[in-house]
C-alpha cells in the first residue's frame, strides 16, 4: 500500500549544517513503510498513482527525532530531590546522603515488571508527543542480575507494545550498590561475570546491543572502563560511555582509546579530548537538559567539537533524577541557547548524528529513497521554529514505519 503525504509547506530530508536538503511545496511517497520518494510536490505526486492521499496541510516535515541517551526504565520518581535542589542542595550532596541513583535502584528493585512496563509506555507516549521515533534504553538501576534483567525485559516489552525501535544497553557500572558498598572492585567482577553473560543469555528481543559505564570519581575509573571494553568484545557488544560530565577526568580521550561508538556528556572535556574524538570516529553525544536541571551552568563546549568536524549528537539524557525530560526540542532550544549551536546543527544532532551514534544510519535519521517512514508533521513553517517554540506543542503529528501515532 501506498501513502503519499502531500501539502507538504517545507520538507528537511537530510538535516546537516553544510549539505542541509530541504524542499519547500513538497511531498513524501511511502509504500511498505519505507520511503519510496521524496522532494518537490510535482515531482512525486507524479509516483504516487494509487496512493492513499494525506494532507500535511502546508506544514513542516523533518524525520522523526531519534534519542541516543536515555534511561526510560526506572521505578518511582525524585520530585522530593528536586524539592531539596530548589533549596540549594547539589547532586553530588543529595547522592553522598542515599539519593540520587541509589535511590531509584531501590524504587526498581522493588517494583515488578509489569510496573515498568506502564510506566516505560507513558513515558514513551511523552515522546511520541515530542516528537521522537526512535529511542536507546539504558539499564542501570537495577545492579543486581534479577533486576537487571527484569529491566531488560521490561524494555523489549515496550518495544513490542509501542512499535518503537530501542537500542538496548546495559549499564549495570552505572553506580555501586548498597550491598557493594566500599567493594567497588567485587562489584565490577560481579557485574562483568554475572550480570554480563545473564543479560547474553537472554532471548533476542530482550538482549543488549551495547554496555555502558559511568566513568567519575566516586563511581567507575578508566580501568573498570578498560575492563568493561575487553568483556564487550568478548560478547560481541558495541561500547557506551558516560564521561566527563561532573570533571575533567581525560574521559573523551579513553572512550577513543577505547573504541567506544559514543562519549556521552563531555561538559568538561578538554581541547585533547576534543582531538581525539575527532580522529577516533567517536561520536559525541551532548546533553544538555540534564545541565539545566540540575542548575548548573557548564555546558559542552558544542561549538569547538562542530568547527573540529565531528558530527555532534544531541540527546535528552531522560532519566528521574537529574533529566526529567522527555523532548528532545528542548534539549535542542538548550544546544542553540548555550552551546552556540545553529538550529540546523541541532537538528542534524537529533537525526543523522544520532543515527550514526546507534549505528542505525542506513535505516533512519533522514527521508532519502528507502530509508525507513519516520517522520514528524509539525505545526511550523521552518524547521527553525522546533527549538524556538520554547515549550510549546509545536508537534501535529508523529510517523512510524508509515504508520500515523
Amino acid at each position: 500500500m501506498k501513502t503519499l503525504v502531500t501539502n507538504i509547506g517545507r520538507l528537511v530530508v537530510r538535516a546537516s549544517a553544510k549539505n542541509h536538503e530541504a524542499y519547500n511545496g513538497a511531498a513524501l511517497l511511502i509504500e511498505d513503510g519505507k520511503v519510496v520518494a521524496s522532494g518537490t510536490r510535482s515531482d512525486v505526486e507524479a509516483l504516487a498513482k494509487d496512493a492513499e492521499i494525506v494532507d500535511a496541510g502546508q506544514r513542516l516535515v523533518t524525520p522523526g527525532l531519534i534519542d541516543a541517551h536515555t534511561h526510560l526504565v526506572f521505578g518511582g520518581n525524585r520530585a522530593n530531590e528536586f524539592e531539596t535542589r530548589s533549596q540549594g542542595a547539589t547532586y553530588e550532596e543529595i547522592a553522598a546522603s542515599g539519593g540520587g541513583i541509589l535511590s531509584t535502584v531501590a524504587a526498581t528493585r522493588t517494583a515488578s515488571e509489569d510496573d515498568l512496563v506502564a510506566l516505560g509506555k507513558k513515558l514513551i507516549d511523552w515522546m511520541f508527543k515530542c516528537g521522537t521515533t526512535r529511542i536507546e534504553a539504558k539499564t542501570g538501576y537495577g545492579l543486581d542480575i534479577e533486576s537487571e534483567l527484569k529491566c531488560l525485559r521490561a524494555i523489549a516489552r515496550i518495544e513490542k507494545e509501542t512499535g518503537v525501535s530501542i537500542s538496548k544497553t546495559l549499564l549495570a557500572l552505572h553506580a555501586v550498590p548498597p550491598e557493594f558498598a566500599g567493594n567497588k572492585n567485587g562489584y565490577v567482577q560481579y557485574a562483568l561475570n554475572e550480570i554480563l553473560p545473564a543479560a547474553m543469555a537472554l532471548e533476542d528481543s530482550a538482549r543488549p546491543q551495547w554496555v555502558d559505564v559511568f566513568v567519575e570519581k566516586n563511581y567507575f575509573d578508566p580501568e573498570d572502563a578498560r575492563v568493561l571494553a575487553r568483556a564487550a568484545k568478548q560478547f560481541g557488544l558495541g561500547l557506551r560511555m558516560h564521561v566527563d560530565q561532573l570533571s575533567d577526568g581525560n574521559g573523551a580521550f579513553l572512550a577513543s582509546e577505547l573504541g567506544a561508538i559514543s562519549a556521552d556528556h563531555l561538559e568538561h572535556t578538554n581541547e585533547t579530548g576534543i582531538q581525539a574524538l575527532a580522529k577516533s570516529g567517536t561520536v559525541p553525544i551532548l546533553l544538555p537538559a540534564s545541565v539545566f536541571c540540575l542548575g548548573k551552568s557548564k555546558y559542552p563546549d558544542a561549538r569547538r567539537m562542530l568547527d573540529v568536524g565531528l558530527p555532534v549528537a544531541l540527546a535528552t539524557d531522560f532519566n528521574p533524577g537529574s533529566s526529567p525530560t522527555p523532548s528532545l526540542p528542548f534539549a535542542m532550544f538548550l544546544a542553540c541557547a548555550q552551546m552556540m549551536m545553529t538550529p540546523m546543527e541541532a537538528l542534524a544532532g537529533c537525526t543523522v548524528h544520532a543515527a550514526r551514534s546507534l549505528g542505525t544510519s542506513s535505516e533512519v535519521g533522514s527521508l532519502e529513497m528507502g530509508m525507513k517512514a519516520d517522520f514528524v508533521i509539525w505545526d511550523c513553517e521552518d524547521e527553525r521554529e522546533i527549538p524556538f517554540w520554547v515549550g510549546a506543542p509545536v508537534v501535529h503529528q508523529t510517523w512510524i514505519g508509515g504508520m500515523a501515532r
